[in-house]
């Protein structure tokens, strides 16, 4: 028979409770840096960037393209949770995503117009018009179901990478899994969700990189 002491010490053991912690914490930290908005700007950055003629070609592209990805859509977000609207920045309930994914929508649209109109290089005309698809779909789906738009944002920018980079972003596509598994760990989504999630960024990548010839 184990002693009293022995049984009483193992019951107080912090050390599942911290492990937990841990957990939480990586997962929360993931979830947070690698948020859709947050994706796509640091994508933009690199991809005009690389594609940028001049300085100014690349300062012009880069807030025209991030103003309609990121910054406008996270302060429209910010606005709706000080407002109320929303009961966390993350849209947690399925019922107020709706109407801020048709905002994004309409966002990503502008985006992709204006990017044509200032002639914009083709892959980046082509990586709007996937962000525009993307949000609309989810913008549809979200009527009945919570795909993780963590996963789309995740999954879309490292495949960009791959196509601009080659092999170099190899060691970043380790960020899918880690984002996929930070929703789930969180409660935020069902693996279906992170899964039909990265399989949208992957498509809506690829199908718009076929359509403006990026790819063959």
């Amino acid at each position: 028979m184990v002693p009293l002491r022995f049984r009483r010490s193992s019951q107080t053991d912090p050390m599942p409770i911290r492990r937990k912690r841990v957990l939480t914490d990586i997962a929360r930290l993931s979830s947070t840096v690698c948020n859709p908005f947050l994706t796509a700007f640091a994508l933009l950055v690199l991809m005009t960037h690389e594609i940028a003629p001049t300085t100014t070609a690349f300062w012009l592209l880069l807030f025209s393209s991030t103003f309609f990805t990121s910054i406008g859509p996270m302060f429209f977000v910010l606005k709706m949770y000080l407002d109320g609207r929303i009961t966390d920045l993350d849209m947690s309930i399925r019922s107020e995503r709706e109407a801020v994914f048709g905002t994004f929508v309409i966002f990503y649209i502008l985006g992709t117009i204006t990017m044509a109109l200032i002639h914009a290089p083709t892959i980046l005309i082509a990586t709007m018009a996937g962000y525009t698809t993307s949000a609309l779909v989810v913008q549809v789906i979200t009527r009945s179901w919570k795909i993780s738009t963590h996963a789309v944002g995740i999954t879309a920018s490292i495949v960009v990478l791959l196509f601009l980079y080659k092999l170099q972003p190899l060691p970043f596509v380790v960020l899918i899994p880690l984002v996929g598994w930070s929703r789930i760990y969180l409660k935020a989504h069902t693996f279906l969700q992170v899964l039909a999630g990265t399989a949208l960024g992957v498509v809506s990548v690829l199908l718009f990189f076929y359509l403006f010839h990026i790819i063959t």
